[in-house]
Formats: structure tokens, C-alpha cells, sequence
């Protein structure tokens, strides 16, 4: 993967091509602006292209596509019929007025045709600097994890985007923790992790608890759920993966995984693939007699 992956935070897997799409952030907007891209992984970790998005240099050469290619630092990730969204930002360049110090970070939803790579529309979400990870639900809402900062719990949030684009909070406060992975489960309701405790929050979608249950480690970012509401969790501190079956104690599969961040699920493979953020490259953990999709029980 050396060359095609910088600071990955997140992955999806594309059944259509069968292959593992990683969004590589770049270097930082303060650094240069508009740096990203996106690359294809295959099953076995070799790379399949380097650069499906982004292989234009930031400045002049993305700026005169039609339409502008803008693509900062993505995070979060998800691909829902034939789209695919990406938890950016703007902002958090320096600031031509005030000399050291960088203009306000604001987030934004970009979307991307998953067939041709062309950038679609963008939503801003003015309350937050930064959306870590994000989910899309059947009907086009978009909610995404604030995951703010350790003493403030005010700042604890997920947010939510309508399909006609009205930008609100979810859920703030507690039980949220630092919020990090989303995803939304096979009955609809909101699943949470948290970096702060070990809790996997499930929202319904008017925002009341569902259940909650406990992952074997903290510290978590991803979050995958499989059809049989099988839940596989990562630790971006611990570097431990949890595998919560409905009903029973939640256990590692995996540990000692650096920068465990955002996984997905590569049906592919049947294997978990976690970017490593800080170490430029993808973890594959193979569910092979952990895990099968034909344990089902949804369609």
C-alpha cells in the first residue's frame, strides 16, 4: 500500500468492484488545503488504484474541473445506493488576517457518484468543527459522530441531516462519551461507540435509548453490525477488536492493532479491514471460523 494510503481514519467496502475504497486525508489543511483522495484496496492488501479521486494536485488543477474537485480531510465514511459519503471539512487553513492562527473549522457531508468519481453536493454542519464517523439510514438521513472533547460533555454530539438537508443535533451530552463509530442496525435504531467508556448505545430514531451494552475494551471507533445484529467494535487506543453477539459477553478477537480506527466489512474476504490512521496502511482480520454470514437470520 506504500504511496497510495496517508492517514486512512476510514473504509467501505464496494461489492460492485470488489474492492476495499480507503479515503486518505493527506496532510492537514493548515499545511495544504484540499490535499485528500481516494484510493481501491484488493481483498489481499496489494493496491488496486492508487488514486481513483484526487489524482489532480490541489490548487489550480482541481480547482478548474467542472465541477471543482474538494476533498480536505476526510474522515468518516459510508456508500448507500450508489453514493458515496464522506464526513469532510472546511476551514482550519491560516487565517490572512490574523498571522498564526487558522480560520474556524466547519464540517461538511461531501457526496461522490460511486460510478464515475464526480462530486455530487455538499452539506455543512455549522455547530461542528468536525464529524468523525457517519452512517446513512434507508431513507437518506445522514448522522454523524461530534466526538469533542474529553471535559466538555456539551460538546458530545451526534448529528443529524434529513434527506431534504436540515442540519440537527440527535443526541447530546450523556450517556454519550466522546462518540466515534455509527452505524445504523438492521431494525433502524442509531448505534453509538464511545471512546470515553466501553458502552455501545442503541438510539431509536426519535432519540431514546434502546439498549445498551458494554464492548471488552474503550476507547472505541469502529463499528461494524452484520445482518444477524452481530456487532464488531475497535479500539483506537487499546487496538483491540470486540465481537458483541446479541445476548452474550462481548470478547476480543484481535489485539495489539495499532491506531485501530473506522473498520468495514469486506464480504468479499469475509474480513474486518481497520485503517491504521497514523501508520499509513489497513489491518485485515479474517472472520474465517469466527464469524460466517451464513449465521444470518435477516435477509
Amino acid at each position: 500500500m506504500f504511496g497510495a494510503l496517508y492517514s486512512v481514519e476510514s473504509c467501505v467496502y464496494d461489492a460492485s468492484r470488489g474492492v476495499i475504497v480507503a479515503p486518505s486525508r493527506g496532510v492537514g489543511q493548515a499545511v495544504r488545503a484540499n490535499d485528500a483522495w481516494i484510493s481501491f484496496i484488493n481483498h489481499d492488501g496489494s493496491v488496486n488504484t492508487p488514486r481513483w479521486i484526487g489524482i489532480q494536485n490541489a490548487g489550480a488543477e482541481r480547482d478548474s474541473m467542472t465541477p471543482p474537485l474538494v476533498l480536505n480531510e476526510p474522515f468518516g465514511s459510508f456508500l448507500s445506493k450508489g453514493v458515496l459519503y464522506l464526513a469532510d471539512r472546511d476551514g482550519g487553513t491560516p487565517d490572512p488576517a490574523n498571522a498564526g492562527q487558522t480560520t474556524s473549522s466547519v464540517a461538511v457531508v461531501r457526496t461522490f457518484d460511486m460510478a464515475t468519481g464526480r462530486p455530487l453536493k455538499s452539506i455543512s454542519v455549522p455547530g461542528s468543527p468536525w464529524l468523525n464517523d457517519i452512517t446513512v439510514a434507508a431513507d437518506g438521513t445522514v448522522y454523524g459522530t461530534n466526538t469533542g472533547a474529553a471535559d466538555r460533555p456539551e460538546t458530545w454530539q451526534v448529528w443529524k441531516i434529513s434527506p431534504d438537508g436540515q442540519v440537527s443535533v440527535f443526541v447530546q451530552g450523556a450517556p454519550l462519551s466522546m462518540p466515534n463509530g455509527i452505524e445504523v442496525d438492521g431494525d433502524g435504531n442509531i448505534v453509538v461507540v464511545n471512546i470515553g467508556t466501553v458502552d455501545v448505545i442503541t438510539f431509536a430514531p426519535d432519540g431514546h435509548v434502546v439498549r445498551t451494552e458494554q464492548a471488552a475494551q474503550s476507547g472505541n471507533d469502529g463499528l461494524v453490525i452484520m445482518a444477524d445484529g452481530t456487532k464488531f467494535v475497535s479500539s483506537v487506543r487499546l487496538g483491540g477488536v470486540s465481537m458483541m453477539v446479541p445476548g452474550a459477553r462481548a470478547r476480543l478477537i484481535a489485539e495489539n492493532i495499532p491506531s485501530a480506527a473506522s473498520m468495514c466489512y469486506d464480504s468479499g474476504a469475509n474480513q474486518l479491514v481497520i485503517p491504521m490512521n497514523a501508520n499509513n496502511g489497513l489491518a485485515f482480520i479474517s472472520l474465517k471460523g469466527i464469524w460466517s454470514p451464513r449465521r444470518s437470520s435477516r435477509p
